[in-house]
């Protein structure tokens, strides 16, 4: 099944509000839309009045386990309608019983998956809409936020910033084999202060990690276990920006 879980009250507010503007008459803009993709299986967030001019940032979106692309859908409105373009691929790992619930799978065969499905996603970003180098962003749920952290640690020259909410770091197969690359990357941690997944000692533990490191992080905690909040969107947009807005 294809979901945020759980959602949270202010989550399922916001989407019946998003849901309530599909009807639009002929002098309206198009609605942001979400389409599937000719490489793979992804999907496309276009944002409201997109201006081809714009440099605008791109953000992939990694969903979360029992989830597929189509979570994009779900969660950019709640980011923002207007400030990206966004692309999401699906899950390298088809979970059991299901037919269109999917995860990320942290061994080398599916991590070379991954990475292939993302730079796909971004070559197919890149020749629709206007997005410079700089301004790319990866970021995930759950285990597509570990893989989104895994990606960016592989590849830190070609991402602006990685963020994971409710996903902890990678462990396996050297993820900081390239740490010295790394201290420029920025990365965002965001959890839910009961969380199951990525309890407080990981996070500490993590976050020891990074210092030790040398490395760029942001943590955001929530009054929440391992649900999705809106807040957590809103926090990932505000980061974002920032991040771009930053001199180097």
């Amino acid at each position: 099944m294809n979901r945020l879980a759980p959602l949270s009250e202010d989550t399922l507010t916001n989407l019946d509000q998003f849901s309530s503007y599909n009807s639009i008459t002929a002098d309206q803009e198009p609605l942001p839309q979400v389409a599937t993709g000719e490489v793979g299986d992804h999907a496309i967030f276009v944002p409201m009045h997109y201006e081809q001019r714009y440099s605008y940032p791109l953000v992939i979106w990694l969903h979360g386990p029992s989830g597929n692309e189509q979570q994009l859908q779900q969660i950019m409105p709640m980011v923002s309608l207007r400030n990206y373009v966004a692309v999401a691929p699906r899950g390298t790992i088809l979970e059991e019983d299901s037919v269109n619930a999917f995860s990320w799978k942290q061994s080398p065969a599916h991590i070379e998956l991954a990475e292939d499905r993302v730079f796909d996603c971004i070559d197919i970003a890149r020749r629709q809409f206007n997005i410079p180098n700089e301004r790319i962003f990866l970021a995930g749920y759950g285990c597509g936020g570990t893989m989104a952290v895994r990606i960016a640690w592989n590849h830190p020259e070609r991402f602006k910033g990685a963020a994971t909410i409710g996903g902890s770091l990678p462990e396996c197969h050297r993820p900081l084999h390239h740490v010295n690359r790394l201290r420029r990357l920025p990365l965002l941690l965001a959890c839910g202060q009961n969380a199951s997944v990525f309890d407080q000692q990981l996070v500490c533990d993590n976050l020891r990690l990074l210092h030790s490191a040398g490395m760029i992080v942001a943590l955001r905690q929530y009054p929440c276990a391992d649900d999705l909040r809106t807040t957590m969107l809103n926090d990932l947009d505000h980061w974002v920006m920032s991040t771009i807005c930053e001199k180097t």
